[in-house]
């Protein structure tokens, strides 16, 4: 039995799981490794002398870049085809993780973990991966694929983060470095599966491609001249804020606290692996509900949970549900952002498109990472970087309210082949 939705009229039905297992399992790994980078930023200033300051502001460039480049490999890809960006982006994330530890200096984190690194990561990052399955799945399958491949990244960070910290604890901090260009490498036999294929011609694809003619200046700017579309760019400002902020800076929270080094690293992988399920789940619900009241609702948990994390007793259980808590909407805002674009735009930009919201969360994740730093400098502490996450997060959740997305289409009824 097929239906219309699996297989287009005469021609055999299509199996998508090679192309998401193989973006699942890219963005395991590209996630994994970035995720886990706070957990170094103790043992790197002790063995090279840099303050808190300067490894942040090494690592908030590196949060830039990872999404300033995502909507250029994601133009690349999408006039291209993905695989030589994938190939490309593995390389470099590769050369980023063997050469960090041969540098000492700010400078040097910079060309390594800021630019070589961050590109290399951004380049198998979430626009060019999901695009890249965007195109060839019908439109009804898209919000659970966009969940089921975040939820890799996800993964990785469940898996990496107690790997590395494994890692440093043993070896020592290079080690851990050498280990994360290894798991790099790993990425170049995954982009076989994501090259371009011809896309799948169903009724659903038919009907969300752009109109015949339209380039992609003109699809850029038709979605720039959008409301909708900047109300996507504020909510993910915010998420990148927030996330940036915590990957680099919860394991100096936690230190602050007097908890060891360990606790961190339990903290960030259950972040990681209750997004596995959060991704899931709001992949499944962009299929049935308004994908902006999703979104909307996740920002505004997140300012209550820190509300209610900044009241409680910093002990080692705090810190897991705290942890548990976000991870369930930590990268879950990215299927139901990616849908609302595919929904307002269609497929054929998507890497494009939701690249340049990507580049946003960016933009909020390089001053999420950078001001902890020197909120940390400066005051000792981070409570005024828990404030600005509750106000932006609440502004976030109100951005997403007027965004104009149709209502979920009906589910499409199986109809059998003889």
């Amino acid at each position: 039995m097929t239906t219309a939705i699996d297989a287009p009229p005469n021609s055999k039905t299509p199996s998508y799981w090679p192309l998401l297992l193989a973006a699942t399992a890219m963005l395991m790994i590209t996630m994994g490794i970035r995720q886990s980078q706070g957990l170094l930023i103790k043992p790197i200033g002790q063995s090279t002398g840099m303050g808190i300051a300067e490894i942040s502001f090494a690592l908030a460039i590196g949060q830039f870049v990872w999404g300033a480049v995502q909507p250029i490999f994601g133009a690349v890809a999408d006039q291209r085809g993905p695989g030589r960006v994938l190939v490309f982006g593995g390389l470099l994330l590769m050369a980023g993780m063997a050469l960090t530890p041969l540098v000492s200096s700010q400078w040097g984190l910079i060309v390594t973990l800021g630019l070589l690194g961050a590109a290399g990561a951004g380049a198998g990052s979430f626009s060019i991966l999901i695009g890249a399955t965007a195109q060839q799945l019908p439109a009804e399958k898209r919000s659970m694929a966009a969940g089921l491949i975040n939820a890799g990244g996800s993964m990785g960070q469940f898996l990496f983060a107690p790997l590395v910290q494994a890692v440093i604890a043993a070896a020592g901090w290079m080690a851990a470095m050498w280990t994360l260009a290894v798991a790099a490498f790993a990425t170049l036999p995954l982009a076989w599966p994501l090259r371009r294929r011809k896309p799948a011609q169903s009724a659903a694809t038919a009907a969300a491609a752009p109109a015949p003619g339209i380039g992609l200046r003109e699809q850029v700017r038709i979605a720039l001249r959008n409301p909708s579309y900047w109300m996507l760019h504020i909510g993910f400002f915010t998420c990148g804020f927030h996330i940036a902020f915590l990957v680099t800076h919860l394991p100096g929270e936690i230190a602050l606290c007097g908890l060891s080094d360990n606790v961190s690293a339990v903290a960030l992988a259950l972040i990681g692996l209750f997004n596995v399920a959060g991704s899931l789940a709001a992949g499944w619900l962009g299929q049935r509900y308004r994908m902006k009241h999703l979104l909307a609702l996740m920002y505004a948990s997140r300012a209550a949970m820190i509300a209610i994390y900044l009241i409680s007793p910093p002990t080692p259980i705090t810190f897991y549900l705290f942890a548990a808590g976000l991870g369930v909407t930590w990268l879950a805002t990215v299927p139901p952002t990616a849908g609302l674009v595919g929904k307002l735009f269609g497929p054929r930009y998507l890497g494009t498109l939701f690249g340049l919201t990507l580049l946003s969360h960016q933009i909020g994740g390089f001053f999420g990472a950078w001001l902890g730093g020197v909120a940390m400098a400066k005051f000792g502490d981070y409570t005024w970087m828990w404030y600005a996450d509750i106000a932006l997060a609440l502004m976030a959740a109100a951005a997403h309210l007027p965004i104009r997305e149709a209502k979920p289409a009906a589910p499409a009824l199986a109809t059998a082949n003889a």
